[in-house]
């Protein structure tokens, strides 16, 4: 009688890991961390020029642009309670520059892992690396401390002495005023220029438009659009160092929490 012997047999079907949603799973590959740093691109450079157009005002005096900074507040009130758009806002650009701050570290590491594995890398991807991955990385550093730095100085009020929540020109002339700090924005300003110029160039390539056709109109408006912002931004402390935008002009505003409740100029001789 013959005997069977018992042998282990293999599953059909191995286990394998159950797909994530689509999104993640978009997220997961370089053409999908391309994308997502495009568009948080967009969004972040859609803010940084409004935000420069608003500060503009400053050159209409303080009224204007402590109205424009209530104006901010008031958002979509009465629908929102007050500040509550505006807060919204500020964790879009949040997440946004979580995003885009994750995917181009990500995109560096597959770079860098696929060299290492011997893969084809062309000459416009190591171009794309060049600018990206290594001029990119160090001015992004330097506009995220400036980031962190901005807020404490303007909107936080912790290492500006002089600041009085809601009272946006008083804050601005008292930040600049010092010679210091109006060098630390003029350099964050030129490293945010050279990251804003890299960037609009490499996003039409992201995003896949990169016909050798539009490279003189890519590049005209990478260099035109950081210009503009970086030529606004360094306005605002050479113009209080100079004097153009003054103390002198600024109301002395009551204020109340955040809310200025009214404003009367300074007089001569008001220290």
């Amino acid at each position: 009688m013959q005997t069977m012997e018992r042998q282990s047999v293999a599953p059909v079907h191995p286990k394998s890991r159950r797909p994530a949603p689509w999104p993640v799973e978009f997220y997961r590959s370089a053409v999908g961390k391309k994308w997502v740093m495009a568009l948080t691109g967009i969004m972040l450079m859609g803010y940084v020029f409004f935000h420069m157009l608003g500060n503009l005002k400053v050159y209409l005096g303080a009224e204007d642009l402590n109205h424009y900074g209530e104006w901010l507040r008031d958002l979509l009130v009465p629908f929102f309670p007050r500040t509550v758009t505006l807060w919204l806002l500020r964790i879009g650009l949040t997440l946004a520059f979580v995003f885009h701050i994750h995917a181009g570290y990500s995109l560096t590491r597959m770079n860098r892992e696929a060299r290492a594995a011997g893969g084809y890398v062309s000459k416009r991807d190591y171009q794309a690396a060049t600018a990206a991955s290594r001029s990119m990385r160090y001015t992004g550093v330097v506009v995220l401390l400036f980031l962190v730095w901005h807020l404490a100085d303007l909107t936080w009020g912790a290492v500006n002495p002089d600041f009085v929540r809601g009272d946006v020109y008083r804050n601005l002339v008292a930040s600049f005023e010092r010679p210091a700090v109006s060098a630390i924005y003029i350099v964050a300003n030129i490293a945010l220029g050279l990251h804003l110029f890299h960037g609009a160039w490499s996003m039409f390539q992201s995003l896949g438009v990169n016909n050798p056709r539009w490279n003189s109109w890519r590049r005209g408006f990478a260099a035109g659009f950081a210009g503009i912002i970086v030529i606004g931004n360094l306005t605002f402390p050479i113009a209080v160092l100079t004097g153009i935008v003054s103390a002198d002009d600024n109301p002395d505003c009551q204020v109340r929490g955040d809310v200025i409740k009214s404003c009367e100029l300074y007089e001569e001789g008001h220290n």
